[in-house]
């Protein structure tokens, strides 16, 4: 599996000057970083004193699922790790993530260590139980792929608002690449604002609307729209 020179993050930000700094203090300098960002906040100035080493800063105003595939299209390491800035990596992780087992894809739980911990954990057990079943269950806060499987299945498809990590992990699945989940690779959420506005609206959105992306009976006016998974997420401008 990679030395970490060999992976590059790719983080999304739009206006994550509460969470930026946790998360990159979170990274080893090894690993490159880079942040597509759309933020009008102090973001990208904090960025700049945390963490300058192998670190790249993109500008652009597209959606996430954009800003993913630009983070992607933009790096030259053999790996991509997939994240979220309100996340900070295990301090084990990065350790742990050299000595996986061999494949092209390998994912972990996101958990808490504050609020919602006990929904934190029931999902990670339902990612594992579905990957036992066949069905990767991968989630975009905490995603490695090789970069060559990542170009060869033409990397996200950049029409969906969300639920784009599902999906591609689901095309690598299917064309034989191979999917791991290591239940011991933990990101930490360190913000709460979907669980804020309702546990049970984020739950079975996620699961309506996967559901309908995997068997595909998701019409493609629904598939281009988010049913409202931002709305109210945003912080203040």
């Amino acid at each position: 599996m990679p030395r970490l020179s060999e992976v590059t993050v790719v983080v999304p930000t739009r206006n994550e000057a509460a969470n930026i700094a946790g998360f990159l203090r979170s990274l080893p300098h090894e690993v490159a970083l880079i942040v597509v960002d759309n933020s009008i906040d102090e973001t990208r100035e904090i960025i700049g004193a945390v963490r300058r080493r192998r670190t790249r800063v993109l500008f652009y105003g597209g959606t996430l699922t954009e800003a993913r595939q630009l983070g992607a299209l933009s790096a030259t390491t053999p790996w991509l790790l997939f994240t979220d800035a309100d996340v900070a990596f295990a301090e084990y992780y990065f350790e742990r993530l050299s000595g996986v087992t061999d494949a092209d894809v390998v994912y972990g739980p996101k958990l808490s260590r504050g609020r919602y911990r006990r929904y934190y954990r029931w999902f990670a057990r339902g990612q594992g139980l579905l990957h036992a079943l066949g069905l990767p269950s991968a989630s975009g806060s905490n995603l490695l792929v090789s970069a060559s499987a990542f170009m060869r299945v033409g990397g996200f498809d950049v029409a969906l608002p969300c639920n784009e990590d599902s999906e591609l992990v689901w095309r690598l699945h299917d064309k034989g690449f191979r999917c791991a989940f290591d239940p011991r690779l933990i990101a930490w959420a360190t913000d709460h604002r979907r669980l804020d506005r309702g546990i049970f609206a984020k739950t079975a959105h996620t699961l309506a609307r996967c559901a309908l992306l995997r068997t595909g009976l998701m019409p493609q006016r629904w598939r281009t729209a988010d049913w409202g998974y931002w709305r109210g997420t945003e912080r203040a401008r």
